[in-house]
């Protein structure tokens, strides 16, 4: 049985989902709880996948604890009435944590897939390391992307059943960027944007750790870069949080290069990220995916559960006050020389086969447990 719910999640899971339906020995069981509605049905769609359950659990203005306790018992009472052999998760969200939860409640071995991701900092990001902190504590096989996610495991005793597979999101960006090729892309999605005629930095930007003073800071640092190169566009598909809005819209108005647009779906996003000229983000999927695509990136977070890009190369720790951000963007804007080594550092997150090796493992750990 697969779970997720948001986007991301779906990204992750739709290579592994695939591979499962080729496996001669597994059947997938796939089930939404929705937790981001709209843009995981865009992913669904995009990697053709229809769910076998869609519990549609989204409630607007809803706490973690009440989209916890629908998730836990939402679940459990699915794995009562199907019985998978194992439960898969990805990632660490809410859904991840909770569906884990309501497995070992039902006694049901979970898989976890992006297992051993760490900050060491509780609230930084928040919930995230605390859900996949929780998830590695009851799960039975760990799908760790890195060497250093690995050893993460490793300093908390998990050494059982620790597969190093590679991160299944270069699987998915691989073959999305091939599709794209054939597939046209409404360019029109990106307003004012000119990816032939400006260096367009590309930005996400919706952490709630950062909301507040950290997104004014962000805010006020993509004026500034904007005002100072006029060959300088900005372009940040904003997310619907009102709280993120409010900081941003009003430092961006009046200012012809600096362009908010409606989320994009996957696709046009990953079409932006190709034309772009660097990305600025305090997402953790796009610090993975960006070097596959040779695009450095500057990561508006205090830490990082993916340091292994920044060890590479390909990444860079600015902070999240104006000065770090604006500094990090001009020595790659005014020295080519800078910009080439990141462009060109080697993506540390996989070579696209991790889901081919999760799903070997999964046959491995079921034929022994039967």
């Amino acid at each position: 049985m697969c779970v997720f719910g948001t986007r991301p999640e779906a990204v992750k899971l739709a290579p592994v989902v695939h591979a499962l339906k080729e496996s001669n020995k597994l059947e997938p069981i796939v089930v939404l709880t929705a937790q981001h509605r709209e843009m995981l049905d865009q992913m669904m769609k995009w990697f053709a996948i229809e769910p076998d359950h869609d519990l549609n659990l989204m409630r607007h203005g809803q706490t973690l604890a009440e989209l916890t306790g629908r998730v836990v018992k939402s679940v459990d009472e699915l794995l009562s009435k199907d019985k998978p052999d194992l439960l898969l998760v990805q990632g660490d969200t809410t859904t991840v944590m909770a569906a884990s939860m309501a497995a070992f409640y039902q006694q049901v071995p979970v898989g976890h897939v992006e297992a051993g991701l760490r900050t060491k900092d509780r609230y930084n990001p928040f919930p995230e390391e605390m859900a996949r902190r929780q998830t590695s504590q009851i799960a039975t096989l760990h799908f760790a992307p890195t060497p250093l996610a690995v050893e993460n495991l490793k300093r908390e005793g998990i050494v059982d059943n620790v597969y190093l597979t590679g991160n299944t999101v270069i699987d998915a960006l691989l073959e999305t960027s091939r599709r794209l090729h054939d597939t046209p892309v409404d360019t029109s999605l990106f307003g004012k944007i000119d990816f032939e005629r400006f260096k367009v930095l590309l930005v996400t930007a919706h952490r709630r750790e950062n909301w507040g003073e950290s997104m004014d800071e962000i805010a006020r640092a993509l004026r500034q870069i904007a005002d100072e190169f006029p060959d300088v566009q900005i372009l940040y598909p904003i997310h619907k949080n009102p709280v993120v809005r409010r900081s941003i819209e009003p430092v961006f108005e009046g200012h012809d290069r600096l362009v908010t647009i409606e989320p994009l779906d996957y696709v046009p996003f990953v079409y932006a990220m190709q034309r772009s000229f660097l990305i600025l983000t305090d997402s953790g999927g796009i610090q993975e995916e960006a070097p596959s695509l040779g695009k450095p990136v500057l990561v508006m977070r205090t830490n990082t559960e993916r340091p292994e890009a920044v060890s590479a190369g390909a990444a860079r720790l600015v902070g999240v006050k104006t000065k770090g951000i604006v500094d990090g963007a001009r020595a790659l804007i005014e020295a080519p020389e800078n910009y080439r080594k990141m462009a060109c550092a080697v993506n540390p997150f996989g070579d696209g086969k991790a889901s081919e090796r999760i799903v070997t493992a999964i046959e491995e750990f079921l034929s022994i447990k039967k």
